[in-house]
């Protein structure tokens, strides 16, 4: 199928919760107007990931980019698309406390479209998302392997391995759902334990290296396309060896400016 060619309406925060169980929820993430135009034609929720850091930025992990960083990437993508839902990661750092995340939040909103911010961690982190809600803030969650957990995690660990962790991760999805999120991003975790927390909640479940029993799936659009070459996790699928296209076209542009065979005459005033 196609991606859709015509107008859509904008898809709000009802929308994306009355899809639990139904329609799976596509879910890409941008970085600048060009892409967010594209993708817009056809996604449902547009995220501006604080993976920039990695595949725009080149840094080694999240946790160095800043707010207003975000917020400009954001401001980008808001005005390439105008019918998905815009959420804005929350970079490492800007809501260890209530009162930080509802300061930092409502910058995001009145310098931006936004329609929503992204929050890493579960119980402990349900007070600050509690906040949020309260004050008019829409949340999706974010459980699982969580990439500004890395240091303190020790590395990249698959999570829901055993029993105790699997009832953890169901906590952290209720404890999510009851502070008021419209759905929550579950990443790597075993297949198993992410049926049992897309049950355990009303909310939709967006995965992310999580199997397919979601009500949604999530993938970086430069992993997928093929443009971030540094590696390649197990759970992304390259739809697109996007590297060796650009690069072919370079070398053809390369040879062509060499050998004077561009510009030709039809591209001459």
């Amino acid at each position: 199928m196609s991606i859709q060619s015509k107008k859509r309406k904008k898809i709000t925060i009802h929308d994306i919760k009355n899809r639990k169980s139904k329609d799976p929820i596509v879910m890409i993430t941008a970085y600048d107007a060009l892409f967010a135009k594209l993708f817009d034609e056809g996604v449902d929720i547009i995220l501006v990931g604080d993976s920039l850091n990695m595949s725009f930025n080149a840094q080694k992990d999240t946790l160095s980019i800043n707010l207003d960083q975000m917020i400009y990437h954001t401001k980008a993508v808001c005005n390439g698309a105008k019918s998905s839902l815009i959420v804005l990661d929350m970079p490492f750092g800007s809501y260890t406390t209530k009162k930080q995340a509802l300061k930092n939040a409502t910058k995001v909103y009145k310098e931006c479209e936004a329609d929503a911010i992204k929050i890493e961690g579960g119980c402990e982190r349900a007070h600050i998302i509690k906040t949020l809600t309260s004050n008019s803030i829409a949340v999706m969650g974010h459980i699982g392997l969580m990439p500004q957990f890395v240091r303190s995690d020790g590395g990249y660990k698959v999570r829901g391995k055993d029993e105790t962790d699997i009832k953890k991760l169901i906590q952290d999805a209720k404890a999510i759902e009851e502070a008021g999120a419209f759905c929550i991003v579950v990443e790597g975790v075993k297949a198993e334990a992410t049926k049992a927390i897309t049950n355990s909640v009303s909310i939709p479940t967006i995965g992310i290296g999580a199997g397919r029993d979601v009500d949604g799936q999530v993938l970086v659009w430069s992993d997928m396309f093929g443009f971030f070459e540094e590696f390649k996790p197990k759970f992304v699928k390259q739809y697109l060896n996007g590297s060796k296209l650009i690069k072919d076209a370079l070398d053809q542009y390369i040879h062509e400016v060499k050998s004077k065979k561009f510009p030709n005459d039809e591209y001459i005033y």
